[in-house]
């Protein structure tokens, strides 16, 4: 796998089409620079865009592309700030309720709104913050394996494998090193994915060198995106209007109880589960992209 800088960020495409079974639409980088930075994103079709796609820490926009394409509907997959070509905050703060202005400007800019709003993991949280907060852009939202939570409820002897991965070394001697580590804590459904993934995630330093491109994995020793109490993200959640769906993974971060307590607390929810992990945009595309166009055609019949 080669380490240079020049990939092309849409060259996996249409192998990723055909394992899907679809066409690749027009597609383009875009990006607006709003009060708290830059936020980059993909914008799939010619059309106005019927869903945006957030993705979870630590990820970027790409994770979305196997979705977006089984789905086939226009859509918007942002970076969120401090991911991908997004720019990064200065306080390197990502909690859900910090990035989520900017996310919300991006949309307005760049989507007629109101929209269906689909994110995971941070993302989906980052969703279910527009969905109280911002009414006049979001439609109905989706939430894939994620609930509010605080650092309390995570114990940190208990199993998490993206926060272990991000705690690990933040400079790498190549991509494939990088690949190697991602498999041993079970990411991906096989190697070539998680080389897709992390060709499309980290950039060549000028000594040769490999590093990621999110600020999550570049903090300073200590600093943790796990110490955010994400349990603030249960207010706007409690005040959303429209429909939202929780897809929750089998083998994923949201245990049963959690589950309950999120159809008890948000208004008009409902849940689906899916076999599979947290990552299920990536592990299961195209049962995700089934799922998105049955709740796009009941929410905007």
């Amino acid at each position: 796998m080669s380490d240079q800088n020049t990939l092309d960020e849409f060259a996996y495409l249409a192998s990723e089409a055909a394992a899907v079974g679809a066409a690749v639409p027009v597609h383009a980088r875009v990006a607006v620079v709003t009060s708290e930075g830059t936020v980059s994103g993909i914008r799939w079709g010619t059309s106005t865009p019927e869903v945006v796609l957030l993705h979870g820490g630590g990820l970027n926009a790409h994770t979305w592309d196997a979705t977006v394409l089984a789905l086939g509907v226009p859509a918007l997959a942002i970076d969120l700030p401090g991911h991908g070509d997004s720019g990064w905050r200065d306080d390197a703060d990502y909690a859900p309720t910090t990035i989520a202005p900017a996310v919300a400007e991006a949309i307005a800019r760049l989507v007629d709104a109101p929209v269906v709003v689909v994110g995971q993991s941070l993302g989906g949280l980052t969703a279910g913050v527009l969905a109280g907060d911002r009414p006049d852009l979001v439609r109905s939202t989706v939430i894939v394996d994620a609930v509010p939570f605080a650092p309390v409820d995570l114990p940190t002897d208990a199993p998490n494998p993206v926060r272990d991965f991000l705690a690990g070394p933040n400079v790498f001697p190549s991509r494939d090193a990088i690949v190697d580590r991602a498999l041993s804590f079970g990411f991906g459904p096989d190697r070539s994915s998680v080389e897709r993934g992390v060709a499309l995630n980290t950039r060549v330093r000028d000594d040769g060198q490999v590093v990621f491109k999110h600020h999550l994995a570049n903090l300073d020793a200590g600093a943790s995106p796990f110490a955010t109490d994400f349990s603030a993200v249960w207010s706007p959640l409690e005040r959303a209007t429209g429909d939202v769906l929780l897809i929750a993974a089998e083998n994923g971060f949201v245990p049963p109880a959690r589950v309950e307590e999120f159809l008890r607390r948000v208004p008009r929810s409902s849940v689906v589960r899916v076999s599979g992990g947290h990552n299920v945009q990536e592990e299961r595309p195209v049962e995700l992209a089934a799922l998105l166009r049955d709740h796009l055609a009941a929410v905007t019949a």
